[in-house]
């Protein structure tokens, strides 16, 4: 089995690598910072990629922060050749039900015949707004991204894009959520079959640079166990004109081990498309908020 070796490590700039090291300095100091009570709940907050793709309509408590340490995401395609993307993610609740977060989408491409490639694939900014708690209504959030084109294997513009969410409570540990996103830009060009030309969109940047994307989740938690079971199916369009539309399904477990800390893993498949592969995800967070209050 072709695997990625350290040689791939080898486009990665001392700057790049800096900023890859930022968030794992930022981790470890989370040691000494006092945690906040909404931290030991945080497993009940899903994120876009962790574990699945469709997340929930709320947003980072406010004041604190979230610290996603490296989490990655393994894609198989049905050709045989593997992708790997990670992306530390910083966020912060900047006002009451409104986050915003910085992230840096590192690519680990192998494009077969022996071809392989690493580099950052851009940094991406985006804020969430939940606009109501649930109630007698679903609880509904909007979100912006954008997706700079910074590093190596980023594409050559930047790509803009909005969010709908909505979660809604069917019983007393279960919820559905949907989501639609619509991204702006032009078309990205044709990968080649030899593989001569990288993909700059891989794992988590894969799913944000598709041209729209609309699905369904369900979850069920078990406070007494910090966890949470989650399944999803979503349709999603590539941003490539020729490329026909996927439909994907996933499953994923997210369990608070710490006050501060949780972690996340999941598994899914491409039902259709031009690539039928799947994928693999692990990821974790670290919680905290600042150790005093204006």
């Amino acid at each position: 089995m072709d695997t990625l070796t350290l040689s791939a490590l080898a486009p990665f700039s001392r700057h790049t690598w800096r900023l890859f090291s930022c968030f794992l300095v930022l981790g470890a100091v989370v040691a000494t910072t006092p945690c906040f009570t909404s931290a030991q709940t945080d497993y009940y907050n899903t994120d876009a990629g962790r574990p699945i793709q469709i997340e929930d309509a709320y947003a980072l408590e406010r004041r604190g922060f979230e610290i996603e340490l490296a989490p990655f995401r393994l894609e198989r395609s049905r050709r045989g050749i593997y992708n790997l993307a990670i992306e530390p993610e910083l966020s912060y609740g900047i006002l009451p039900r409104t986050d915003i977060e910085i992230g840096l989408p590192f690519a680990f491409i192998d494009a077969g015949l022996g071809n392989r490639t690493a580099g950052l694939a851009g940094i991406d900014l985006s804020v969430f707004h939940n606009l109501n708690v649930e109630t007698a209504i679903p609880a509904l959030a909007v979100a912006a991204s954008v997706l700079l084109p910074a590093g190596g294997l980023a594409a050559d513009r930047a790509y803009a894009s909005v969010k709908g969410i909505v979660t809604r409570t069917v019983f007393s540990s279960a919820r559905i959520h949907l989501n639609g996103q619509y991204t702006f830009g032009d078309e990205l060009p044709e990968v080649r079959e030899n593989g001569s030309q990288a993909r700059t969109q891989v794992g988590q940047q894969a799913l944000e640079l598709s041209r729209w994307l609309g699905g369904i989740a369900i979850d069920r938690t078990f406070p007494l166990r910090a966890l949470l079971v989650t399944g999803e199916v979503y349709a999603q369009k590539p941003l490539r004109e020729r490329e026909d539309v996927e439909l994907n399904t996933g499953v994923g477990l997210r369990y608070q081990l710490s006050p501060r800390l949780n972690v996340d893993g999941g598994i899914g498949r491409r039902l259709s498309g031009d690539d039928r592969g799947w994928y693999v995800t692990f990821g974790s967070a670290v919680a905290f908020g600042l150790p005093w209050r204006p």
